[in-house]
């Protein structure tokens, strides 16, 4: 299968919307979560700007686990009260970050990052699978469209393992 994205355009709801179909597409017929983790990273590092890391962290019923990414060499494991992930994991509730290092208990993997989005993958039933981890050298680089979007996605990852 080929499979090649269009730049983005319009407004940031619509640039998300395009986003959204764009990874519906990759994911459509797709039920490997670690196939889909993959191709989900890099669609995103490629189509949104300003980031420097993009990726998933499972949860192994214990603590998140690092999976499929885009970026510099990750932390391994993440306990669930600690960072941004953590809190968005144990929280169930999107957590986004204008500057991390406000951030009490933030985990600096990339000491270049400055702002970061997480949003919890949770499935029908309620149980935590992981979460959607972004970060940014810029700061206060997400918004509220961010959110909404990027939550879109997470949803659209976690349909496809149905």
């Amino acid at each position: 299968m080929s499979f090649s994205t269009i730049p983005l355009d319009g407004s940031k709801p619509e640039q998300y919307a395009q986003l959204l179909g764009q990874a519906r597409a990759l994911l459509a017929g797709e039920r490997d979560r670690i196939a889909n983790a993959a191709n989900l990273s890099a669609l995103v590092s490629h189509a949104l700007p300003q980031l420097n890391w993009v990726g998933f962290y499972f949860y192994d019923g214990t603590e998140l686990v690092v999976g499929p990414f885009q970026g510099l060499p990750a932390c391994v494991r993440i306990p669930l009260d600690k960072g941004v992930c953590g809190a968005a994991a144990s929280s169930r509730q999107t957590q986004r970050v204008a500057d991390v290092h406000a951030f009490p208990g933030h985990i600096a993997c990339d000491s270049a990052s400055r702002s970061e989005l997480v949003v919890p993958l949770v499935d029908a039933d309620g149980a935590l699978l992981g979460v959607l981890d972004l970060d940014s050298p810029v700061p206060d680089r997400f918004d509220a469209d961010d959110q909404r979007g990027l939550e879109a996605i997470a949803a659209a990852f976690i349909e496809a393992l149905r």
